[in-house]
């Protein structure tokens, strides 16, 4: 069997972190939901996706087998995966008319599959699908839960240092060259999972469930409510409650992330704060790309989505409900909006557009200090995300 993860109708409510990642790459839990399929199909996946992200996630067709397409947006858990190896070609999984996964036998024309007349298989599984940008942190909690064990069966922790505070030691899991000391960690309620090499400093308070990934920080005396997933290579401090960071991001200093998602390359400017409930405990409305005017979330608590490479100075304060798109650079006093779009420069007082050529440079140079290149497949893309969103900006 070849494994396909696609993108589907969802993938527009998920802007702006999916104008940069097919749906599939979004992590939620310890994992992505690619890596969460790869390690439970024990197989390589490519994507459908975007024509423009496929250069970087590329389609793989194999003439000679199966290929089954699996919806992207679907996180997977054990029953799903067997309802999904038994599909026969011309048959789809689906979950209330939604396709969950379908068998095309060697034909490499998904949408003249999906457009014919199919058989369909009602899944008897509950699969949690992420339909909205906010689904990523209200969700985040059952998705560690189930990341914990699907990592960490079979296997033995580090031994943490007795210079910790441990509560619920049997759910906490340390990887190999992880460093954690005179530190406290409450995994009475949820799983923590620290990654390899990650290291939690003195003072820091932890309660589960908790993602720390690898090579990661979680800095001096910062506080951390979960269920919260701080992603590979990011510094944490401050105080963070039920948010997601991607990854390559860091939020390094005193302030408070609530409720939130942050993508990849991003920072946070010394006390920075979000607030994630409205003065007068109304439902939290958030930016909608395809309506493209705000919707209702159906959420008293909702703080920040902030979409990849997007930076805010020291003391940005950011109102309830904020949706930042690609590449945003926010500074100065007072609340800027709750919409900022792509490749906008400024704050409350105003913004101006961020030119791709001077983005460019800045992404260049954060991926030099990482040791990465910022080759010309990620300028291409996004040259291609200054475009899509160009009329968002006037």
């Amino acid at each position: 069997m070849n494994f396909i993860l696609f993108d589907d109708t969802t993938r527009i409510n998920l802007l702006p972190l999916t104008f940069t990642r097919p749906v599939a790459d979004i992590r939620i839990g310890i994992l992505t939901i690619r890596e969460k399929w790869e390690k439970m199909l024990k197989a390589k996946t490519s994507a459908k996706t975007e024509k423009y992200l496929s250069v970087k996630f590329p389609l793989k067709f194999e003439s000679g087998l199966d290929n089954i397409w699996i919806n992207g947006s679907f996180c997977p858990n054990t029953l799903l995966v067997e309802e999904i190896k038994i599909l026969k070609p011309n048959q789809a999984l689906v979950m209330l008319n939604v396709v969950i996964a379908a068998n095309s036998g060697s034909s490499n024309d998904f949408e003249h599959f999906l457009s014919t007349d199919f058989e369909k298989v009602e899944s008897q599984t509950n699969a949690l699908q992420i339909k909205n940008s906010w689904d990523i942190f209200s969700k985040n909690g059952e998705e560690i839960k189930a990341d914990f064990e699907l990592i960490t069966a079979g296997r033995k922790s580090q031994v943490l240092s007795a210079t910790n505070k441990v509560i619920g030691a049997e759910n906490i899991f340390v990887e190999i060259g992880a460093k954690v000391e005179c530190a406290i960690l409450n995994a009475s309620t949820g799983p923590i999972y620290i990654g390899k090499d990650a290291e939690i400093m003195e003072g820091a308070i932890v309660r589960g469930p908790f993602a720390l990934c690898e090579h990661s920080v979680l800095k001096l005396g910062a506080k951390i409510y979960g269920p919260t997933t701080i992603g590979p290579q990011s510094k944490v401090g401050g105080e963070v409650n039920n948010s997601v960071i991607f990854g390559y991001s860091n939020k390094a200093h005193d302030g408070f992330l609530g409720n939130s998602v942050i993508g990849e390359w991003c920072n946070l400017g010394a006390d920075t704060n979000n607030s994630n409930l409205k003065n007068n405990y109304a439902e939290v409305k958030l930016w909608n790309y395809e309506r493209e005017r705000f919707a209702l979330t159906g959420l008293t608590f909702c703080g920040l989505i902030m979409a990849d490479h997007s930076k805010c100075g020291i003391n940005t304060m950011f109102n309830t409900g904020t949706v930042v798109g690609v590449n945003a650079n926010i500074f100065g006093a007072g609340f800027p909006r709750n919409f900022i779009p792509d490749f906008s420069w400024g704050g409350a007082a105003g913004f101006t557009t961020y030119k791709t050529k001077d983005a460019i440079e800045v992404a260049t140079l954060v991926f030099e200090r990482r040791g990465m290149i910022f080759n010309q497949t990620e300028q291409d893309i996004l040259s291609h995300v200054f475009e899509l969103t160009e009329k968002y900006r006037k």
